[in-house]
């Protein structure tokens, strides 16, 4: 009965707002939530089974459910309700870029009553299945008719809950600030004065000791704007992180999460394992995989608020499909598209679980983490829905010196890795500039010959319809004083996200291309190649149907690169399609050390002994 009353309290509510325009058309904004009246029929009903989730403290569970209406419409639908009993009393639409839903009224996913009983318009009794996650809460289920634009709720269901639901879930591993740390970061409903969180590990097989985890939160009033601070906030938890040091490179390391409650008992996890590192400039095969724009999507079927990134679930399944062929993995910004919805964190973190808990999982900061207009970003728009990068920055451990200024290096054998930050200026005198230099410019290229530049938006080269109309062929500014920088210090890849295909350039610099082959490239590049690799699964963006010179290969698909590094003289590089895993473009570098070392255009001094008139005089 709380439940009801609390229902028809949020619908009243409701009723009095104002209707805003929604950016972009996603399923539940379609959901006229203000227009929704409390009908409860006696006839009707919902029943959810098992109400008790998580008996064998497993983190996701599907759960059942049974209903029946007496007047059955192919518009009927159901709502899942998380907190089950929550209450509207903050849901004031500041953001006039965001309109219905308002998450905090709205279900956080729904689907038709007859998605899996066709007979359902005739019988009016079906069976619906929804897969959960422990997100700290219970839920409860409604069932509505009228349809998305005139919802009655007819019956509301019991609640169900998760045994424990505030058990650690969902742990994400990350390089460190060292090349031989590896972090772990994980979510709880357990605060530092309920628990002691800690992370029990050591080599595979051998004895274990514990490290104590800090532990990190925040509030509504962290949030920058709408919807993140109003209708879209929910309560994150507690994030903790473990630092797990001095690891021997290329050992398995087992580890679980642990808490001590004050009362003396142990809440744990399951047991995961890690492949630490390996040293700098060892030589040794290793993999990367390497995407932007992922997202999230459903397993069960049903509609959420961003329900456009289609092609995520079928990159995460190939990734996990092939996790033993993979040692690191970077998502370059765009991370789960929550805009403000705080609550779909917690749902991607819990997609990539398998992937994040066994290789470490770096991400890259992108429009939809950190802007908002007057919080320092570089561009004053509202993607972030409110975020202004507290989520990113929280959710996910990076070894910046200061995670608010998301740019980072991080090196991983033969490889060297620059990471920018294209939501804070990286213009010739910017602080970032600087970082950027320093990271090219100090990488020992004997021992870590390959040199990668990642960053979200695209600051190289692209041809996709919006940069060719732009007539910047990539963001405007990008490359103006990057360029010189990716020439002088001979980065040989360059990655983006942002544009959601992908497309690879020939070796470039100043939009000439400084080589004409296209699959073998022997000695040096003498300029870099640009790869745009936004294809993890949100929508596609389309190419203009104008191709420059410098693009060799675009792809209207959704996809992954790997890089593989043989030894210091041999790298595959490959792009492979999420639908099926194959690969559909690749090229791969030869060459030595020397090659490297060899001049070309703007990457030497102009005058050097060779060159000098002195040479041999003394």
């Amino acid at each position: 009965m709380r439940v009801f009353m609390t229902l028809l309290m949020v619908f009243w509510a409701l009723v009095s707002l104002e209707g805003v325009i929604s950016h972009g058309v996603q399923p539940l904004s379609r959901i006229a939530i203000h227009k929704t009246v409390f009908a409860i029929d006696n006839d009707a009903y919902i029943k959810a089974s098992p109400s008790v989730l998580g008996n064998k403290e497993q983190n996701k569970e599907w759960v059942t459910l049974e209903y029946s209406n007496p007047r059955p419409s192919n518009d009927d639908w159901i709502g899942v309700f998380s907190p089950a009993n929550f209450s509207s009393s903050t849901c004031l639409p500041e953001n006039p870029r965001v309109g219905p839903p308002f998450l905090c009224s709205a279900p956080i996913k729904y689907q038709f009553a007859n998605y899996t009983t066709w007979k359902y318009k005739n019988t009016g009794k079906g069976v619906l299945r929804f897969q959960l996650i422990n997100q700290r809460s219970d839920f409860s289920f409604g069932l509505f008719s009228g349809g998305v634009s005139n919802p009655k709720l007819a019956a509301l269901s019991n609640t169900v809950a998760f045994a424990n639901p505030n058990a650690p879930v969902y742990p994400r591993l990350a390089q460190g600030k060292t090349w031989n740390e590896m972090t772990v970061t994980w979510t709880s409903g357990y605060g530092i004065s309920e628990a002691e969180p800690f992370v029990e590990w050591g080599p595979k097989g051998e004895e274990q000791k514990r490290s104590p985890a800090a532990t990190l939160t925040f509030n509504r009033r962290s949030m920058c704007g709408s919807p993140a601070r109003t209708v879209g906030w929910r309560d994150p938890g507690f994030i903790h992180t473990g630092f797990l040091k001095e690891l021997w490179p290329n050992s398995v390391y087992t580890y679980k999460l642990g808490h001590k409650l004050f009362n003396g008992t142990y809440i744990w996890t399951q047991t995961y394992q890690f492949k630490a590192s390996p040293y700098p400039g060892q030589n040794s095969l290793q993999r990367v995989v390497i995407f932007g724009d992922m997202g999230k999507d459903e397993y069960d079927g049903s509609n959420e608020y961003n329900n456009f990134q289609r092609g995520s679930l079928n990159t995460s399944k190939q990734l996990i499909n092939d996790l033993k062929n993979i040692d690191i993995v970077f998502h370059i910004g765009d991370i789960c598209y929550a805009n403000g919805y705080v609550s779909q964190w917690d749902q991607f973190t819990s997609q990539i679980e398998p992937i994040a808990s066994s290789v470490p999982y770096m991400i890259a900061s992108g429009n939809h983490e950190r802007d908002w207009p007057d919080t320092g970003s570089f561009y004053g728009n509202m993607d972030s829905g409110g975020e202004c990068g507290v989520l990113a920055e929280t959710m996910f451990f990076v070894p910046a010196e200061n995670r608010a200024k998301f740019w980072y290096s991080t090196d991983y054998g033969m490889f060297r890795f620059c990471i920018a930050d294209t939501e804070h200026d990286w213009r010739e005198g910017s602080e970032q500039y600087i970082f950027i230099e320093h990271c090219l410019a100090s990488v020992d290229r004997q021992k870590q010959p390959w040199l990668i530049f990642l960053a979200h938006r695209v600051l190289g080269y692209s041809s996709t319809a919006y940069y060719t109309n732009l007539g910047s062929f990539s963001e405007p500014m990008g490359r103006d004083d990057l360029q010189k920088l990716w020439q002088k210090y001979k980065v040989d890849i360059a990655m983006y996200g942002h544009v959601h295909s992908y497309e690879r350039t020939c070796p470039v610099y100043q939009n000439i291309c400084t080589s004409k082959e296209r699959k073998f490239y022997k000695r040096s590049l003498n300029g870099t190649i640009h790869v745009v690799a936004g294809g993890g699964g949100a929508s596609l963006s389309e190419f203009s149907t104008i191709q420059p010179n410098w693009s060799i290969y675009r792809d209207f698909d959704y996809g992954f690169v790997k890089l593989t590094a043989f030894d210091h003289s041999n790298l595959l590089f490959e792009y492979k399609k999420s639908r099926d895993g194959k690969v559909y473009d690749s090229f791969r570098i030869s060459r030595d050390y020397r090659d490297i070392l060899a001049c070309t255009v703007d990457s030497c001094p102009s005058m050097n002994m060779a060159s000098s008139p002195y040479r041999g005089r003394f």
